[in-house]
């Protein structure tokens, strides 16, 4: 493995660099480091800051039109709704993962997996396709001598118990 060669520059050095960019020498940080022999793009402009010469450096001023910048605001909000979405959809693949063992650990299944492999799936089966679990479609029904808070949440169990 090659070692990067690292470069200190000294103080007195960065301050000639900055002075000679502030004198009006160079047109740019950028021209400042190729003439000196200063390796990396954004080393000077780091020394300018440093010394806080940032009226040296150069602005970068966006100009748009109405429509073009309500596009962009629209666009950005469309990317947090879809981080939102995204968080939401992680979160719900989290339950759903925690539901199925909780479900496999009542109903005494010990390999989660291999239930998961042979039940979850909708494979042909003898020439026939089968269909899922009923809890895989959303229909979940607790037996009578199951704990209805295991399947359907405490609130769910509170209202059955008001029945």
């Amino acid at each position: 493995m090659d070692q990067k060669e690292v470069i200190r520059y000294s103080e007195a050095f960065k301050l000639q660099v900055v002075r000679e960019l502030e004198q009006g020498r160079y047109k740019s940080a950028w021209e400042a480091g190729c003439a000196y022999g200063v390796k990396g793009n954004h080393t000077v402009a780091l020394w300018v800051r440093q010394f806080g010469k940032d009226h040296l450096l150069g602005k970068m001023v966006r100009v748009m039109k109405a429509d073009e910048e309500a596009e962009v605001k629209a666009l950005r909000k469309r990317v947090r709704e879809l981080e939102r979405a995204l968080a939401d959809a992680h979160i719900d693949l989290k339950l759903e993962a925690a539901y199925v063992e909780l479900a496999c650990e009542a109903a005494g299944v010990e390999d989660v997996a291999e239930f998961k492999k042979n039940t979850l799936g909708c494979s042909q089966q003898n020439g026939r396709s089968r269909t899922p679990p009923i809890w895989r479609i959303g229909a979940v029904r607790a037996r009578r001598d199951e704990p209805t808070e295991l399947l359907c949440g405490t609130e769910a169990a509170e209202a059955q118990g008001d029945r």
